[in-house]
């Protein structure tokens, strides 16, 4: 029995071939496939960063084992079997690629739609790798991109099916995406837009780079198994198998943690019984692993496994100077300043979710209606580090970090794998911090994606865009519709405005499920005011108890517009007056988004949002006087001010490569980087004031109104007090402009 157990080992190209052969099967003994669509995107981030995934025990079997003990092909396998290894350890793994890389048209489990999974070429290549993988659900947008190798390439979104395809497939889409970046560069050179050109020779030199990694993994990348001898009896695998199951639960790193710390007479286990009721709001089996996140995060500002184990008292932790100078250092002294800091995780953990809970910070009211679990590490380390900051600095640090936060809310930034993610946000809201000037690509990325919101998709609760909404719904101080106060927050839940009952029986499956039917309301108000009943039968009624304009104006609470409420009081109300309702709050919601969270208004007293958004339309309405009357040649403006319009482009363009650099090629695109006081030294230029003195008349007059203005947006948006004086020429200031720009 010698060679029993032979070692051997695998590349993926060959075990993708097996895989879609159906050579390898599974006992009935196993318990079926389980894991999680995550699970695949995590195994699919090991393998491409050439991770070791554990290896794999198989049996080369003969027939009669296969009927012995009942073998089915893999999940999701179809057409004909060639039965050849019996999976005794390995199953979740196996089925994980075979679903990834050959992309059966069959949901996951526990799942009714079927999932794609695809890699973020770009985000890949900036070695931004916890955003690089992902998977979405089958949907017509999706379905379409799939077969349009045009888009694919533009979004730089690489199927894991084009790695099972086989045959010149890979090298076909890998060509192809490099040739694609290499015409965009020669258009945009020959249309003369360098900076077009040059991201896209960059994108096409990425492309090659991750050509070459492709060939490299499908080729090279390694998976181990241990293969059993065909002539052993039945009766030894099963032992076999029964010894490894036995042993076969997943720890964890708090658990190896918790090991390694044993022998210094550290109970970490106790530790986490003893913080577990302060955190208990918030519902996961991560927690433990948190706090030790939120620990490494504010020591070594790092948080993947591999750091965590520098957490341990004495462990040196080598260190690179940017001078280039190798040296080690200690992170935790010994067991009393690992007790110290993990009490200040724990503080901060406790901290962070009593601030995301409140009703008129965050707005996460219940545990199901927070956007992110996964968010916390960062969000808890940011507001300890704020801690530490000098008191009259703490004001805009709490701004900066709400607007980082939305951002990531809005963006799905935090639903996958997130590690390096919460690493890097704390070190750019840190430096952000620090300094305006260094902004996050991600606020930049916030305000050109928000406009693509689709919240009709946003159907089910849990999603971070459904619970986002929903939080801005509480933060708005949404109204109870039978008392018109703001009611107590544990007994609010998100009910429908237009009942399931008439949605499920005139649209289409799930539509009146949409957030944009949803509202915060009590039990009370929905069993005794809509009592599944259309808005037509019970508006009405709260109309005649409480007159017109009080229920529109609570109705406005929950951000539903008057034209909303119009639509929602037709009778007979049908599907397409339900299609005109949900557009209509779309368009209230985005702009409440756009408002409140990217305007950042949500901070300031009511009066001072109207003097705020007035500002906002004066700038608007002289960038559009400007660029109408140079006729959109951004020659005209002053070289000084056009060249630091272009310097701001193109740091933008860089930190977001999603950006059409395009649309700021003419001159109203270039004035949307110009300032106030910038559009004041156009308007009153030497060469330029003979242009707009006809619509303005008096420069003097005019600097005095662009100061007022000015004094009062920088109170504003600097978060300084905003004094009556200033207010009010503020606003005499707004009221002058006004009918000039309406001319």
């Amino acid at each position: 029995m010698k060679d029993a157990q032979k070692p051997d080992h695998v590349s993926l190209d060959t075990l993708i071939t097996r895989l879609k052969e159906g050579r390898y099967v599974i006992p009935d003994f196993q318990r079926e496939f389980e894991w999680n669509p995550w699970d695949i995107e995590a195994l699919m981030r090991s393998i491409f960063l050439d991770y070791y995934i554990g290896s794999l025990l198989l049996w080369r079997s003969k027939q009669e084992s296969f009927e012995a003990l009942s073998c089915e092909s893999i999940y999701g396998h179809s057409g004909e079997s060639r039965p050849e290894y019996i999976v005794l350890d390995g199953q979740q793994r196996l089925t994980a690629m075979y679903y990834a890389f050959l992309a059966p048209d069959i949901p996951p489990p526990r799942r009714t739609n079927r999932a794609f999974y695809f890699i973020r070429v770009d985000r890949f290549m900036a070695e931004e790798y916890d955003d690089a993988f992902h998977y979405e659900w089958q949907t017509k947008r999706f379905s379409r991109l799939i077969e349009n190798r045009q888009e694919q390439y533009l979004q730089h979104i690489f199927p894991l099916s084009i790695v099972g395809a086989g045959g010149w497939e890979l090298p076909n889409w890998v060509q192809g995406y490099e040739q694609f970046w290499k015409d965009r560069a020669h258009e945009a050179s020959e249309a003369g837009d360098s900076v077009c050109a040059k991201i896209a020779a960059d994108n096409a030199v990425n492309a090659h780079a991750f050509g070459e990694h492709l060939r490299a993994i499908t080729q090279q990348y390694q998976i181990s198994y241990i293969e059993l001898d065909r002539d052993l009896a039945i009766d030894k695998v099963c032992d076999i198998f029964t010894q490894i199951n036995s042993r076969g639960i997943r720890l964890d790193v708090f658990d190896l943690m918790n090991a390694l710390l044993k022998p210094k007479n550290l109970q970490l286990k106790q530790m986490w019984r003893d913080a577990k009721p302060r955190l208990a709001f918030v519902n996961t089996e991560k927690m433990n692993v948190y706090i030790l996140q939120v620990m490494s995060i504010l020591r070594q500002a790092y948080c993947s496994p591999k750091y965590l184990y520098f957490l341990l008292p004495g462990q040196e932790k080598p260190v690179r100077d940017p001078d280039g100078t190798r040296r080690k250092e200690v992170l935790i002294r010994d067991i009393a300043d690992f007790d110290k800091h993990w009490n200040l995780a724990v503080d901060a953990l406790e901290a962070a979710i009593k601030i995301l809970c409140h009703p008129q910070e965050f707005g996460a009211i219940s545990p199901k209606y927070l956007p992110y679990v996964s968010i916390l590490p960062a969000f808890a380390a940011l507001q300890a580090h704020v801690k530490t900051l000098p008191v009259n600095r703490r004001l805009d640090a709490q701004r900066k970090i709400r607007h980082w936060y939305w951002a990531s809310v809005f963006t799905n930034r935090y639903s996958g794998s997130v590690e390096s993610t919460s690493a890097r946000d704390f070190l750019d809201v840190k430096a952000w911090l620090e300094e305006d000037g260094a902004e996050p690509a991600l606020i930049s990325e916030f305000k050109i994606r928000f406009t693509s919101l689709d919240l009709r998709r946003e159907i089910k609760r849990g999603s971070s865009v459904y619970n986002g909404i929903f939080n801005l719904l509480v933060l708005q101080g949404a109204r109870d519709w039978m008392t018109g106060n703001v009611p107590q927050h544990d007994d609010l839940d998100d009910h429908h405005i237009v009942p399931a009952s008439w949605g499920e029986a005139h649209l289409q499956k799930n539509q009146v499920h949409t957030i944009l039917n949803r509202t915060p309301l009590t039990e009370d108000t929905n069993r005794n005011i809509i009592r599944d009943r259309l808005p037509n039968a019970y508006l009405p009624e709260l109309i005649a108890e409480n007159g017109e304009s009080n229920v529109r104006a609570i109705l406005e609470s929950h951000f539903i517009s008057p034209a909303a409420m119009e639509i929602l009081l037709r009778d007979p109300f049908t599907p397409d007056d339900f299609e005109a309702f949900v557009t209509e709050r779309q368009r209230t919601l985005q702009q409440a988004v756009e408002s409140l969270l990217i305007k950042e208004r949500f901070d300031l007293p009511p009066h001072l949002r109207d003097l705020d958004e007035g500002i906002e339309q004066v700038e608007l309405g002289l960038r559009r006087i400007i660029a109408t009357a140079l006729k959109d040649d951004p020659a005209g403006l002053p070289p000084h001010l056009l060249q630091k319009a272009d310097e701001r482009i193109l740091g933008a363009a860089r930190k977001n490569p999603a950006m059409d650099i395009e649309q700021y090629g003419t001159l109203a695109g270039k004035l949307e980087y110009c300032d106030l006081r910038e559009l004041q030294n156009i308007i009153v230029s030497r060469t330029l004031w003979p242009v707009f003195e006809p619509r303005f008349s008096n420069k003097d007059a005019l600097n005095v109104k662009f100061n007022q203005l000015a004094e009062l947006r920088n109170g504003i948006r600097h978060s300084r007090t905003v004094d009556e004086i200033t207010r009010k020429e503020g606003e005499a200031a707004i009221l002058w402009f006004e009918p000039v720009l309406g001319r």
